[in-house]
């Protein structure tokens, strides 16, 4: 199945969150307890949450082998205090190549494949972010929606490339 690859202007969502440092390998088994923390913050919060999806930023190192620092979140109303683990945090906002994943969650490497091969024809490269927005749940998993989006460096030249 191809995966098409579009570029937009993101705006920061903010998030509740916890952080991990995980080997890329390992995000499968370190959100669920991660994300639980969160839910379970956000329940004790009236009013934080309405309706927001959850969110998976993942900070990337120059080291292609490095673990990867992960903020497992959801998407909230407003900012708040650290309570334990749980934070106030915010995907970036800028340019950023986005890909629509419509099935199981283990095969959402082919948005992340179909962004590296769009950024690599296109002479576009990371800033350092790529994200995981989770759509609504679906009683068939060929059916769940993920938008996966890669944060890019600007392009030189750009007005923005003077503020990156």
């Amino acid at each position: 199945m191809t995966v098409a690859v579009n570029v937009q202007i993101v705006h920061p969502r903010l998030l509740a969150a916890v952080r991990r440092v995980v080997a890329p390998n390992e995000v499968g088994s370190a959100w669920e307890p991660a994300l639980s923390k969160v839910w379970d913050f956000i329940r004790s919060e009236p009013g934080l949450w309405n309706g927001g999806h959850n969110i998976f930023l993942y900070h990337h190192s120059h080291d292609g082998g490095a673990p990867l620092l992960c903020d497992f979140g959801v998407e909230v109303t407003r900012t708040f205090e650290r309570v334990g683990e749980v934070y106030a945090t915010e995907t970036p906002g800028g340019e950023a190549a986005v890909a629509i994943h419509r099935g199981p969650y283990d095969r959402l490497g082919e948005a992340y494949n179909a962004i590296e091969e769009w950024m690599a024809e296109n002479r576009r490269e990371s800033a350092g972010f790529s994200w995981e927005i989770y759509g609504d749940p679906t009683p068939d998993p060929a059916q769940t929606e993920t938008t996966v989006l890669h944060l890019l460096r600007p392009e030189p030249g750009s007005p923005e490339a003077g503020r990156a």
